[in-house]
């Protein structure tokens, strides 16, 4: 299996939305973008699926050697060989990759986050930080380009934080700002025991109508010259708006219940969004 074959069964496997996203792309940039996603998958996976949090860090820190050596041409990892060609081609930095890392290794540092200030930082390194890269990947002409990438990524990991109340609680993770909690008399409590509340309703309506505003600011950054090139991010933000839109049509039930869109409905939103866009 060569390493480009790797990551695009890592890509495929994942079920991700972003996999529809990647269809449309000319195989050059296809083969890139699933390079960068095949890496965020690896190191956030390490955090995920490993129970010892020593050997979590020790992982993390290989990877941060995988970086470096993917700038000297020397990775050992079938991804990190994958992403050698990328990032010379597309000139994406050292230090955003290493952000990423640094951004899941927060999920072992720090399972809350007082305010959103706090988490801005987090959803920067693990969300936003991608965007950029991607921007990269699929081309820009304005500047302007790289501000609708950042709110764009805030946006995609305030509507995964949402989806995901429930799922993360079981491993002990609340990502819902503390001082926000309290502004709305929820404890964290019943987020861990899956206890939904009236409260806890007007908390996510809260969190629902911010990753909204996001949507709308990213939008209205992306300039009318770069729409075509950065088309694959607008389809992933047609599936990430309509996976919101779902929960808000399911009732909020976030705390037992898991939103997700079918294979074949992220296909049609991607072909339709393409077409659009």
């Amino acid at each position: 299996m060569t390493p480009d074959q790797y990551c695009e069964d890592k890509a495929r496997q994942s079920g991700s939305s972003f996999y529809y996203s990647f269809m449309f792309l000319p195989r050059d940039k296809r083969r890139a973008i699933t390079a960068l996603y095949a890496f965020c998958r690896e190191v956030d996976d390490v955090v995920d699926e490993c129970a010892d949090e020593l050997v979590a860090r020790t992982t993390l820190n290989w990877w941060r050697t995988q970086v470096a050596e993917i700038y000297d041409g020397k990775p050992q990892h079938p991804v990190a060989q994958a992403l050698v060609p990328v990032v010379k081609q597309f000139h994406l930095a050292q230090e955003h990759l290493l952000e990423i890392i640094d951004g899941m290794e927060m999920d072992l540092n720090q399972p809350r986050y007082p305010d959103f200030k706090s988490l801005q930082l987090y959803c920067y390194r693990v969300a936003s930080v991608v965007g950029l890269l991607a921007a990269e990947i699929f081309g820009y002409t304005d500047r302007k380009t790289l501000k609708y990438a950042h709110d764009l990524g805030i946006a995609f990991q305030l509507t995964n934080i949402i989806r995901d109340v429930g799922e993360d609680a079981r491993r002990n993770r609340i990502y819902l700002p503390m001082d926000e909690l309290q502004q709305f008399g929820v404890i964290a409590a019943d987020i861990l025991n899956a206890k939904e509340t009236g409260n806890f309703q007007k908390l996510m309506a809260f969190q629902i109508e911010r990753a909204q505003r996001y949507y709308q600011q990213a939008l209205e950054h992306l300039p009318a010259a770069d729409r075509k090139s950065q088309r694959t991010g607008l389809i992933m933000a047609a599936i990430y708006q309509a996976t919101l839109k779902e929960v808000v049509a399911s009732g909020c039930h976030v705390l037992k219940e898991r939103v997700s869109l079918t294979p074949r409905y992220k296909l049609w939103l991607a072909f339709k969004a393409w077409l659009k866009n």
